[in-house]
């Protein structure tokens, strides 16, 4: 998980010591910060649920690859691997 959990965190109203204990950790996860990461993953899940059985249609390639184009978006931007 990257900064970005972090502040929607904040954001949501947790405390800024949960955030800073969560900032400063020692290859321990939190139990929020793994519900986040398994919330993002649900997220990536349906949104690559999304693509369609390939076939030589140009239009079917090119939404594929844009399906494929957010996951990885949202993995990169959370810092999520799947």
């Amino acid at each position: 998980m990257n900064e970005r959990i972090r502040e929607l965190a904040k954001k949501a109203g947790f405390s800024t010591e949960l955030s800073e204990a969560m900032a400063t950790r020692h290859n321990t996860t939190s139990a929020f910060e793994k519900f986040a990461e398994l919330i993002v993953k649900e997220c990536i899940s349906r949104i690559e649920g999304c693509a369609v059985e390939t076939s030589p249609d140009d239009f079917v390639k090119g939404y594929n690859k844009g399906v494929s184009k957010v996951s990885s978006q949202v993995k990169q931007y959370f810092g999520v691997e799947k």
